[in-house]
């Protein structure tokens, strides 16, 4: 991508939601790379990657509004009027958020806000953590003689939804795999939830945590005893769960994970 367009000038006043992908700095898209060194604003999620960061044009104006378990950089509010402001001013301006930007990242949310102010916009799809994670974990969502469907859920609502939770029972039934994020502050009511629902204590679990980064580490587990081992080894956020019998593969597969 080149910065300007064939006569020399800037397009001027675009939001580009680009997706940062889990953070592996080779799982960026050549799009995605291609309009951080271009931007002239970068407005970036707290789970970006310093590596992702890295790329960003040296001239840029960056803002950090990552929001983490209790405490925000920005409110989402103060970060949707920022990129608006940025906006009037600035040819290309970046809002950098990790894994994909419509899976669980709230890039639905900013891209009506920002086509409802008249603002154009544009979304560049990045590889959700969901995929990434589970498969330098050595877990493939798929596999022939486990499973022929996967289901993507939150485990962290937001409050005043419309529909104000999850149906773990239809979860536990609908999909052989169910890959949930953001779900290890609520793992203890998710487990209990499953079980109720019928999923046997001995369904395998993997959780994820720091995905496709150097420093991923993963727990693999029982739904029976994942929040026991969590207690007790300390294993935190930011992570995934995988639960079904896919997670299996991980004692085949986890050597062959990518350098």
């Amino acid at each position: 991508m080149n910065c300007t367009d064939k006569d020399g000038q800037k397009h001027l006043g675009k939001v580009y939601l680009v997706g940062a992908g889990p953070g592996d700095p080779g799982l960026m898209t050549l799009k995605g790379k291609s309009l951080l060194e271009c931007a002239d604003v970068v407005i970036y999620d707290a789970l970006v990657s310093p590596a992702i960061l890295a790329m960003i044009n040296p001239q840029a104006e960056q803002i950090n509004a990552g929001k983490r378990m209790g405490r925000h950089s920005l409110l989402q509010e103060e970060t949707t009027h920022r990129l608006m402001e940025k906006a009037q001013d600035h040819a290309i301006v970046v809002r950098l958020k990790g894994g994909d930007p419509f899976i669980f990242g709230r890039g639905g949310e900013e891209m009506a806000e920002l086509v409802e102010a008249g603002i154009a916009v544009e979304v560049v799809p990045g590889i959700t953590s969901g995929i990434a994670a589970a498969a330098y974990a050595g877990i493939p969502l798929t596999h022939r003689l486990y499973s022929s469907s996967v289901t993507f859920v939150t485990g962290h609502e937001a409050a005043g939804k419309y529909k104000p939770s999850v149906n773990w029972q239809a979860i536990a039934h609908g999909s052989e795999t169910i890959v949930i994020y953001m779900g290890i502050h609520n793992l203890p009511y998710i487990v209990e939830q499953l079980g109720t629902a019928g999923l046997s204590s001995e369904t395998p679990i993997a959780l994820v945590r720091w995905g496709t980064r150097p420093e991923q580490e993963e727990l693999i587990g029982q739904l029976g005893t994942i929040v026991e081992q969590v207690e007790n080894t300390g294993f935190g956020a930011p992570a995934i769960a995988v639960i079904g019998q896919v997670v299996n593969m991980h004692s085949i597969l986890s050597g062959c994970r990518p350098v």
